[in-house]
């Protein structure tokens, strides 16, 4: 795929739902600028990610709606006339989904199918690109993880999604509807939501860093994972947007390396020249959800869209701390 791909946007009637989150805003900026016309809807729910904030700057250049998707009638609506949507709506703490998991399933079930029906209905040829997670696959057999693992999650967040995921993939395969799902690993980098620890704990770990706290390791360090810097998870979805030949596919959309939680807060410490660490053991709240090291295989997105994560670990730690450090207190006083 040609750096054309960028062009294809151009003039281009798109939707971002949670558009006010993490990795919406950062996806709706790029969209701006590429000259699409951008429509957010984002329900606002505190905690869940969504800053009016993300999107200081753009505000005259896209219109916003705040709504829940998974109200039917404004979906109905939302859907009619866009010619591609990314899905990134979703509840996406493991955390919560355990303490209340019928909350996890309205969100990450019901509003799926609330989108696709609206799709099914009102727009049935438009493109979709689902936001999917690592979270899917669960404890991993083998690594790197390639998406011919086993489905097999293990907690409640990681079956829904896996729901909303096929629920994509059947809307596809019966009703002609676009879709495709990118099973995102820990996506980091500016206007991630750090408020709070439940979404993943490399957000937390920047902000402990910039405030010059204590970062707690669990267990000895050893785990594995890999990450991908925001401005590439956005790449794939712009990507994934254009190529035809992805819909009804699901992608791994990993890091370029894996790195040991030990290894990753040393090189945090070093960028940002502040923070320190302590290894704790692991709270068994925690460890019962834990999947142990997982780094993804993203060869298969890389063949079909010739994507491949740009950014090191090391610069895309450097962009993050540079941004929040210059607009931290819209992320702690910020719902």
């Amino acid at each position: 795929m040609s750096a054309e791909y960028r062009e294809f946007y151009r003039g281009r009637r798109v939707l971002v739902t949670g558009g006010m989150g993490f990795i919406g805003s950062n996806l709706a900026r790029q969209l701006v600028d590429l000259g699409a016309d951008v429509l957010i809807v984002d329900s606002m729910i505190p905690d869940y990610g969504g800053n009016p904030f993300n999107l200081a700057g753009i505000e005259d250049r896209l219109r916003v709606n705040v709504g829940d998707v998974r109200n039917e009638s404004v979906m109905d609506l939302l859907v009619r006339d866009r010619e591609v949507i990314f899905n990134l709506a979703g509840q996406v703490s493991h955390i919560d989904s355990m303490r209340d998991p019928f909350t996890d399933l309205d969100i990450n079930c019901r509003a799926q199918l609330s989108i696709l029906e609206a799709c099914r209905k009102f727009n049935p040829t438009v493109k979709v690109v689902y936001a999917g997670t690592r979270q899917v696959y669960g404890k991993p057999d083998r690594l790197p993880v390639s998406e011919d693992h086993l489905v097999r999650p293990i907690d409640v967040n990681g079956v829904n999604k896996a729901a909303g995921e096929n629920y994509h993939l059947l809307y596809s395969n019966a009703f002609g509807v676009r879709a495709c799902s990118l099973r995102l690993t820990n996506v980091y980098g500016p206007r991630q939501l750090i408020k709070h620890n439940r979404q993943g704990f490399i957000g937390w770990f920047i902000r402990l860093a910039i405030e010059d706290r204590e970062m707690q390791v669990f267990g000895d360090g050893s785990q594995m994972r890999d990450f991908v810097f925001v401005d590439d998870a956005v790449d794939a979805f712009l990507r994934a947007g254009v190529c035809s030949g992805c819909d009804g596919e699901v992608y791994n959309v990993g890091g370029l390396e894996p790195i040991a939680h030990k290894d990753l807060v040393t090189l945090l410490l070093d960028v940002a020249g502040t923070g320190r660490v302590k290894y704790v053991p692991w709270p068994p709240e925690k460890k019962q959800i834990d999947i142990g090291s997982f780094y993804s295989d993203s060869s298969k997105f890389t063949a079909a869209t010739g994507w491949r994560p740009r950014v090191t670990l090391r610069e895309g730690l450097r962009r993050t701390i540079e941004f929040y450090r210059a607009h931290l207190p819209q992320y702690l006083e910020a719902s």
